[in-house]
């Protein structure tokens, strides 16, 4: 089944990857940028700092739930919610976990460390311990959490398949970034290993495989410098698409901010026998349902004292039929690719708000996927409900908002400083 209407919770990684494993929209949870996140000192707001800057141990999180209904868990990749011990996967439930630490694509560095250190891609690296985990739990039921560092900036691949891409056929008015390109070959090869793993172990008809993203393409980074790791950047020395890494298009902008491009996601889930193939769902479905459609299909029940914001997806996969009206929600009240943005989107309609000016626009996404029509001004009725039903929310999960900079400076505004947590 293959999902048109897919969404993370945030448009960067730390806030949807906390979703994802609390069940919670990130303004619940306290994250709601990168952790440790972005910083304008001269701006014409303070922005709210991550209330904390890991996932708090409070949070039972999806692994810890499956546990109690049998299964066993493995985590392996990148983490982005805190590296101290007493936060890693291995304490939130995961019984076999790797966390990748940094050092790039070809010189990964891992928590729990390596030994002897992998002469391998980073991708390949994260593969091997998902295939070493099923093999070792072919017996029983596991969830695996395979999470690729792949298509992250610094872009760097393999030159082999940069050059395979660099012959290929150019696509008028797209950026055909062949590092790019071959970094997503990359994440394809992992895919494809998984899914022959579990043909090898006859296990393909008793798995569901769920693949997704948590945030939207990026087209080129917040500040000046390539985007493009020394590796790789031969090959586009003297070329713009050093700075240019893709194109969301018919999607408006990109990663970090809330509109489509932000925070509209690749999502397919496999599950032979009971989902009909070749399925396509029009549900509004956002990284918060996870958890509660991961604890419906294992038989678990649901952590006690603490809300789960998402919706169980179960019946859109079996019989592809989801509330046509519902609401959901994003908060993300920091300066990235866009100002501090809250949105709403029930049905086709989405207001945006700008929580630096506190303008609205609204959007009808069936006929405008681009998002480049405002429509407030002819329909003041639909925004009416919209803004009240995003304030309702926001209070609800307690969001917090910009404030005033006393230090505001419009000369400097748009230099970026360390922020205060780093």
């Amino acid at each position: 089944m293959r999902f048109v209407n897919a969404y993370a919770a945030c448009p960067v990684c730390s806030p949807t990857r906390a979703s994802i494993q609390s069940g919670q929209y990130p303004a619940r949870v306290g994250i709601t940028d990168f952790i440790p996140g972005h910083w304008r000192p001269f701006e014409e707001v303070v922005v709210p700092k991550n209330r904390t800057q890991h996932l708090p141990g409070r949070i039972m999180t999806v692994a810890e739930s499956l546990k109690t209904a049998g299964y066993s868990t493995g985590y392996f990749g990148k983490w982005h919610l805190g590296y101290e011990e007493s936060q890693l996967p291995s304490a939130q439930g995961y019984d076999a976990s790797c966390v990748y630490r940094g050092g790039g694509f070809y010189a990964p560095q891992f928590t729990p460390e390596l030994k002897p250190a992998p002469q391998k891609r980073l991708s390949e690296v994260l593969t091997d311990l998902s295939l070493d985990f099923m093999e070792s739990h072919r017996s029983e039921p596991f969830f695996l959490f395979l999470a690729h560092y792949d298509v992250h900036v610094q872009l760097d691949a393999d030159k082999d398949l940069i050059e395979k891409y660099l012959k290929k056929e150019k696509v008028e008015g797209y950026p055909c970034n062949a590092v790019y390109a071959a970094m997503v070959e990359h994440v394809d090869r992992s895919v494809g290993r998984i899914m022959q793993k579990l043909d090898q172990l006859g296990l393909a008809n008793n798995t569901i495989v769920v693949f997704y993203s948590d945030n939207g393409g990026l087209i080129g980074r917040f500040d000046t410098i390539p985007l493009i790791a020394d590796g790789s950047l031969p090959f586009y020395k003297d070329s713009p698409l050093k700075y240019i890494a893709t194109s969301n298009a018919p999607l408006r902008s990109e990663k970090g901010t809330v509109y489509e491009g932000g925070i509209r996601e690749p999502l397919m889930v496999r599950w032979p026998g009971r989902i009909k193939p070749g399925l396509v769902s029009e549900a509004l479905v956002t990284s918060v349902d996870f958890f509660p459609t991961f604890l419906e299909l294992a038989g678990g029940e649901p952590p006690k004292d603490q809300v789960l914001d998402g919706e169980s997806i179960v019946s859109v996969l079996l019989e592809n039929q989801s509330d046509p009206d519902r609401a959901i929600f994003w908060h993300y009240p920091v300066y990235h690719h866009g100002v501090p943005a809250g949105a709403v989107r029930k049905g086709d309609w989405k207001l945006v708000q700008n929580q630096v000016s506190g303008d609205v626009a609204l959007y009808n996404l069936s006929s405008d996927i681009a998002e480049s029509i405002d429509l407030k001004e002819r329909y003041p009725d639909k925004v009416r409900k919209l803004a009240a039903l995003l304030a309702d929310w926001q209070k609800e999960v307690g969001a917090e908002f910009p404030v005033a900079n006393p230090a505001f400076d419009p000369a400097r505004r748009l230099e970026w400083g360390t922020h205060p947590d780093r």
